[in-house]
């Protein structure tokens, strides 16, 4: 190397332009190396964020009936708000991915072009400064090699003159000429001396601004990009890690938010959530009487029936069928109700008749609550439309009032539908309440008398009645499909239970009826009359909407209380008689 070593600065490498060609290029591809690797994480951000979002998505809770069900327990509730903070959360990692794209990328991509730039601009002036020296230094040999020539030429034309000068044969002229092509050649070479003298000098000079000036400016320059490049990166380095720093804040909202939400989970309003969700309304049934089969015995009546138990006792001597709970063993095997299976399905006839008496006054309740909300802002937009009115009539000019009247008049037809809807829920809803178990036995007795004489009046299309497991048709009254649900006759078979039917002892009558509609009774438990048909009562009604009766010693079954007059013995119910 022809440098002084003066520090650290580029200016010392003068002689390895390659070098720091190669240098300056390598740290150019670093750059590109460094930009692509934050593409490829900000697409992994990118990618982690649509991935968390499809899995938040993917386990939100369904736009169905089971969407209301699951929000009143505190584990959903939880479950939902922690797919809603991930859901956040997946916001933060595409902050990140927009951050590195817009404070990294797109600054190095732009940084680059303009590295690039300048690097060829520098390596181009030092070539060319190279290129000039080197063109310098030929003409400084040309220059050498003519001086050397002429100087030989000279003493060659030195040399003859004086071998001509010495030799007495030769002529004066030859002397004379032999003199003057020595001086002219001695001229030529002075002349060639000064040229190289002076181009030496020139040389000299362009050498020294060469390796002292012109070169350690370039590299000086070149050092400085490399400097600026290599801070850039780190600067990018440090915003690669300030970007998630940033988000980090919002990331920890998120993850409080999801710890949170789980310690809002309360097992135990939970699990009395599930009492209230299927809390039926059904009073337990009462102890089964000890029958013993060894002697004579008076067939008592049944107290196993879901109605109350004190009811029960009033009853004439008798054996009753038992009527079993909403749950049936049947082989080991616990199968529901259709009422209990229509709850948990969220399906049914409009006025609920298929829920046990609890369920369907919550769901009534619910229903004119919804109903009046709708009411209300009907109202509120029928308030809104008549100061429109009032504007237009005292302002004319702001538009026709006729033209609000239209409108009016639909709002206040909706209105009356909505009001005569919750008439129509509010008279269920009371004739469950009337018939809720926690009602004093006298005061539901009552009730289902005068239900049954409102329905033997209003009810003289009723067809096609089924079981009674409350799957009747549309025509059936609210009062009918209260006591079907809130004392239902299983559907499913059960040969323990059809035994025990089979074997047992005739009950006596009670009373006789007299069938006012037709009813095809098709499931277990049920028998089919015609209108008119006279029959022997055997069970009278304990409050559930069913009566039992016989025609013949090998028929007899239930039959929708309202569907038939009953006239019983005057030994039997205080020569009661209701229809």
């Amino acid at each position: 190397m022809v440098e002084e070593r003066m520090g650290d600065c580029w200016s010392h490498t003068k002689d390895q332009f390659d070098n720091l060609e190669k240098h300056t290029q390598w740290g150019i591809e670093f750059v590109e190396k460094y930009t692509k690797f934050v593409k490829e994480r900000s697409e992994i951000e990118t990618n982690y964020a649509k991935q968390i979002r499809n899995l938040s998505k993917k386990y939100q809770p369904k736009k169905n009936s089971r969407e209301e069900e699951e929000s009143k327990y505190t584990f959903c509730r939880a479950f939902l708000t922690t797919l809603n903070e991930l859901n956040d959360y997946a916001g933060q990692h595409e902050v990140i991915a927009e951050n590195l794209t817009s404070q990294i990328i797109l600054e190095l991509s732009r940084y680059l072009q303009d590295l690039k730039t300048e690097r060829k601009s520098h390596f181009h002036d030092g070539r060319k400064a190279q290129q000039h020296i080197e063109s310098s230094w030929k003409q400084l040999e040309a220059c050498k090699r003519r001086f050397e020539r002429d100087c030989k030429e000279a003493d060659r034309a030195q040399q003859y003159f004086e071998k001509m000068d010495a030799d007495i044969n030769v002529t004066k002229a030859d002397v004379e000429k032999a003199r003057q092509q020595a001086q002219m050649r001695h001229q030529m070479a002075a002349d060639s001396k000064g040229e190289y003298s002076s181009y030496l000098q020139k040389f000299n000079q362009e050498q020294n601004d060469h390796y002292f000036t012109i070169i350690p400016t370039i590299f000086q320059k070149l050092q400085d990009m490399e400097e600026r490049r290599i801070e850039r990166i780190g600067l990018c380095m440090k915003t690669f890690a300030d970007v998630d720093r940033q988000v980090l804040p919002i990331v920890g909202k998120c993850l409080d938010g999801m710890t949170k939400a789980a310690e809002s989970i309360e097992p135990k309003t939970d699990s009395k959530q599930v009492v209230e969700s299927y809390k039926s309304g059904f009073e337990p049934p009462g102890d089964v009487e000890f029958e013993d089969y060894g002697q004579a015995m008076k067939r008592a009546a049944s107290e196993t029936s879901l109605s109350n138990t004190r009811e029960g006792k009033e009853k004439p001597p008798g054996k009753t069928k038992p009527k079993l709970w909403p749950f049936i063993k049947n082989k080991n095997k616990i199968t529901l109700n259709s009422h209990v299976r229509n709850l948990i399905e969220g399906s049914g006839p409009e006025d609920f008749s298929h829920l046990p008496p609890e369920q369907r006054r919550k769901k009534l309740q619910g229903k004119i609550d919804e109903l009046n909300k709708d009411i209300q802002k009907e109202m509120d937009q029928r308030d809104a439309l008549t100061k429109m009115k009032d504007v237009y009539v005292k302002n004319p000019q702001m538009g026709d009032p006729a033209s609000v009247d239209p409108r009016l008049s639909e709002i206040a037809q909706t209105i009356e539908k909505l009001q005569s809807e919750v008439q129509k829920f509010e008279g269920w809803l009371a004739e469950v309440e009337e018939r809720m178990p926690s009602k004093s036995d006298t005061h539901r007795r009552s009730g289902i008398y005068e239900t049954q004489n409102n329905t033997t009046v209003s009810n003289n299309c009723a067809q096609d009645r089924e079981s009674p497991d409350g799957s009747y048709t549309e025509e059936q009254t609210s009062e009918t499909q209260v006591k079907a649900n809130t004392h239902p006759i299983p559907t499913t078979t059960t040969p323990e239970f059809d035994d025990e039917f089979d074997d047992e002892e005739t009950l006596p009558t009670i009373g006789t009826c007299k069938a006012l509609y037709p009813f095809e009774g098709h499931n277990e438990g049920t028998i089919s009359v015609a209108e008119g048909e006279l029959l022997y009562v055997i069970e009278e009604d304990k409050g559930d909407g069913w009566t039992r009766v016989r025609r013949n010693e090998d028929e007899e079954g239930y039959v929708p209380t309202s569907y038939v007059e009953v006239f019983l013995e005057t030994n039997a119910k205080g020569a009661m008689t209701y229809i």
